[in-house]
């Protein structure tokens, strides 16, 4: 039996991670990128191994189209592509949109919006039955940040979270009839490293209480809904925007 190859952006930790594992469980071969922590990458395809899965690591940046090029490739080498998982993206330091310069700007937009545009445009390519292919399913990782704009912290990742959105719902209805469900999932406050990646360790705690539930998510809770997503209990799911926020 041919591999079911599902390639996660980003799965070296947090919702990547989390949805790396559970993937193995559910039988896919797991493609887990990333751009340099070898160690936990390594971590967790052991995990989902040890656990009877199979998976493989493969370092490439997610945000250029030559690092695209080397994670797609790898997929092909190992068997048929059944989706994807756009989950890699970034945070920066908490700023004013007057205070944000371009650097800062290229670098969210490439990483937050352009690079999942090009490895779906790449996903495309290989499950559309236009192209021979058996269909699948995209699932892109966004943020309740895109309807909340993070005023004040965040603007850029926001707006490029926004446009994940908007492209979800393109995608979708560009791909439907061509066996491509395409959605998308907006996790809130989770409890993983991107927090302290933008220089915000203290941030799960400092925004708990604004949430619904008076709770931070699990990574494994984002996870659950991407693998449901994929699956097919959700074949007649497209261009769906699903929040796991605790009511934000």
């Amino acid at each position: 039996m041919t591999p079911r190859i599902l390639i996660i952006t980003g799965a070296s930790r947090g919702i990547g991670a989390a949805t790396a594992r559970l993937a193995g469980a559910a039988g896919y071969d797991v493609l887990v990128n990333y751009v340099s922590n070898s160690d936990a990458a390594a971590s967790v395809v052991a995990e989902i191994e040890s656990a009877g899965g199979r998976a493989f690591a493969v370092q490439a940046d997610a945000s250029t189209a030559a690092g695209i090029a080397t994670i797609f490739a790898a997929a092909d080498a190992r068997g048929k592509l059944a989706g994807l998982v756009n989950n890699a993206g970034i945070v920066d330091a908490k700023s004013r949109v007057d205070e944000m310069d371009e650097a800062r700007l290229t670098r969210m937009m490439r990483t937050n919006i352009v690079g999942p545009m090009l490895c779906a445009g790449e996903a495309v390519k290989r499950l559309s039955t236009l192209n021979g292919g058996a269909g699948g399913a995209i699932v892109n990782v966004s943020s309740v940040a895109a309807k909340l704009g993070s005023p004040a912290e965040y603007v850029d990742y926001a707006a490029s979270k926004a446009a994940i959105d908007t492209f979800t719902l393109g995608l979708a209805r560009e791909v439907a009839a061509e066996g491509i469900r395409v959605n998308a999932v907006r996790p809130g406050i989770i409890d993983t490293e991107i927090h302290a990646s933008g220089g915000q360790p203290d941030r799960v705690a400092r925004v708990r209480g604004m949430v619904p539930m008076l709770r931070e998510g699990k990574a494994d809770e984002v996870a659950h809904a991407i693998l449901w997503l994929l699956s097919d209990e959700a074949s007649y799911t497209t261009g769906a925007l699903l929040d796991v926020g605790g009511g934000r």
